[in-house]
């Protein structure tokens, strides 16, 4: 048993045994000594004509002790107490009795539950975030249990970040892989014909520019990971997916893609502008990427029902259904990925983004084939009656 049982138990139990000794003492006083109650008048009862404690009515008074009755021909009566002063010791015993079982039910009640937590919190601080402890409260209703399940959740969200953060780790591990590899590779070719030092520096640089890119990606998910957003101003929209749109029709110059433009509202967001034109810009790149040769992808933006719009579409392969909500974490390229390009963090990028401008940003194949990913931005009422 626990410090906090005992607690519980002694201070339940002592307030009952107080409030029992308390009762128990009043009615064995007024039992041996009726006459030393007389004159106090007690809450709720009337009071006498004097203003103390009403006087007991003539009729039907009881005689004093050792007095025969008013009626003849009845027996005395016995002295209603009997000389002595006598301590009722068996009921005192049954009732502590009774005081001491239901405080050790209402200390195990309260305890039990408490013992648990503490064991739970054992066992995660060890390590173990598999365990649980909602099941164990049974049927309870009461803070404890809620406290439980609170635990639950706590546990089961640390167990996810820590596995993503595994994943993570492992995938890191992975791509960087490759491109040392590769510049290994070079270097020892560089060494063996070096009549081939031009082609093994440019492999090098590169295979450098590459590692520079994804440590430039993995930089940016740890910031938004941890909450840093960069100073926030009001970004006009118009002119930053101009930008972008420039710059994608200018990528997609070489490979015949068209990129089309149809606006309609176009507010002011506040954000920070860096990280919300990478944000679009990593979408737009993505679907630039998976379209086909003399594609078309198409941008859509304005306001609808007071939040900003954008949808980025195209005409590539798609994304199987069930993957549709995982091309959005770290590292994730599904079965249609371009050989070479990317490393899956774009779209994470994007998702942080726009989770933290309290948005939501979501994918869907198109009928007819491509993947069209939409975003919704919350517009603050200064935007809104900038607007009207």
């Amino acid at each position: 048993m626990g410090r906090l049982f005992w607690k519980f138990f002694l201070f339940i139990w002592l307030a009952q045994v107080v409030g029992m000794l308390g009762v128990g003492a009043v009615f064995w006083f007024d039992h041996q000594y009726p006459e030393a109650l007389k004159g106090i008048h007690f809450p709720g009862e009337p009071p006498g004509a004097d203003g103390g404690a009403p006087h007991e009515p003539e009729f039907g008074r009881q005689p004093p002790p050792g007095i025969a009755p008013a009626f003849p021909g009845e027996p005395p009566r016995p002295p209603l107490h009997k000389p002595g002063v006598r301590i009722p010791f068996l009921p005192f015993l049954g009732a502590l009795l009774a005081s001491l079982g239901c405080a050790l039910g209402l200390a195990w009640y309260f305890a039990k539950p408490i013992r648990r937590l503490r064991s739970a919190f054992d066992a995660a601080a060890e390590g173990d975030l598999a365990v649980r402890v909602g099941d164990s409260m049974g049927g309870r209703r009461d803070e404890l249990a809620d406290l439980g399940r609170d635990f639950d959740r706590m546990t089961a969200r640390l167990e996810s970040s820590m596995g993503a953060q595994r994943q993570l780790l492992h995938d890191v591990s992975h791509e960087m892989r490759s491109p040392l590899a590769r510049l290994q590779a070079a270097i020892g070719l560089a060494r063996q014909q070096p009549e081939r030092m031009d082609s093994s520096l440019e492999r090098i640089e590169r295979e450098s520019e590459r590692m520079n890119l994804l440590v430039g990606e993995l930089l940016t998910l740890s910031r938004l990971g941890a909450g840093v957003t960069g100073m926030q101003e009001s970004i006009d929209m118009s002119e930053l997916l101009g930008n972008i749109v420039e710059d994608a029709r200018f990528e997609g110059r070489v490979r015949g893609l068209k990129v089309d433009f149809v606006t309609g509202e176009m507010p002011d967001i506040r954000a920070n502008g860096e990280l919300l034109y990478r944000a679009i810009e990593n979408v737009v790149r993505n679907a630039l990427r998976y379209s086909p040769d003399g594609g078309v992808v198409r941008i859509e933006a304005g306001v609808q029902q007071g939040a900003f719009h954008l949808a980025i579409c195209d005409r590539g392969p798609g994304v199987p259904e069930p993957d549709l909500e995982n091309i959005f974490k770290p590292f994730f390229r599904g079965g249609a990925q371009v050989a070479g390009e990317g490393y899956g963090l774009g779209l994470a990028i994007a998702s942080r983004v726009v989770g933290m401008l309290n948005g939501r940003i979501f994918a869907q194949n198109r009928s007819g084939g491509g993947l069209a990913v939409e975003m919704r931005l919350h517009l603050d009422g200064a935007s809104l009656q900038k607007l009207t």
